[in-house]
């Protein structure tokens, strides 16, 4: 059953324009056909359609079909790339993957100051659509890092190449606890940022013997988390 998003359900909705012209033009969807919406926080909705207009698509619930959160919770806070379209591609595939929120970090280092957040929400939209998610990712926006790190204090890990000699993360997680993970900016973390967050309870990590781009690291930690909680 085709699959649509919705972050606000009632019994009767309109779905927004792009999920309508999806639903309708792209799909033919028509009225009398039973459709599946998503609010992103853990249900599934059975919809009848009821106005197959291009631009306001009408719906009426069925059913519904509620899921639990997972016990474990993944959190990434990660620099966006200057190339954005590497950002995005982090975005799409831990959503794929599997992770409750991301938080965008303003670095030292980091070479992008703005991100459009609404073009982020759109693929994560599109990605827990893809992938048959019940929950889209919480994200949020440009966060200094010393804030992040004073409103997380012993919250988890932070992964950087300044040294050799870093505990692998996948030695150093225990399975079923929820971890927060930090990703630096191309250029990595200041030794000063390290130094600011081990003194504020996060554990230096590795996570491979392989210098990695910011996003690739970012989905090789979500994987890593999925992989031992799997």
């Amino acid at each position: 059953m085709d699959l649509f998003f919705d972050s606000e359900i009632e019994e009767t909705l309109i779905l927004n324009v792009q999920e309508s012209r999806h639903c309708v033009s792209v799909l033919r969807h028509k009225a009398g056909d039973v459709i599946s919406v998503s609010d992103g926080k853990g249900t599934f909705y059975e919809c009848l359609i009821t106005d197959a207009h291009p631009k306001h698509c009408g719906v009426e619930i069925v059913s519904k079909e509620s899921h639990e959160a997972r016990s474990f919770k993944l959190h990434i806070a990660i620099a966006p790339t200057k190339n954005i379209d590497r950002t995005e591609w982090f975005a799409e595939k831990v959503t794929e993957i599997g992770i409750e929120s991301v938080t965008l970090l303003r670095c030292e280092h980091s070479e992008r100051k703005k991100v459009r957040l609404d073009r982020l929400e759109k693929i994560l939209v599109a990605a827990s659509k893809q992938s048959l998610k019940a929950y889209k990712p919480i994200l949020t926006d440009l966060t200094k890092f010393k804030d992040f790190i004073d409103k997380n204090r012993d919250a988890g890990y932070i992964a950087h190449c300044n040294s050799s000699q870093l505990p692998q993360f996948k030695k150093t997680y225990l399975r079923g606890d929820d971890a927060t993970i930090l990703i630096g900016p191309e250029g990595d973390f200041s030794p000063e940022e390290v130094e600011y967050a081990v003194k504020n309870g996060f554990k230096e990590i590795s996570l491979g013997n392989s210098r990695l781009r910011t996003e690739t690291a970012g989905v090789i930690a979500c994987a890593m988390f999925n992989l031992i909680n799997d």
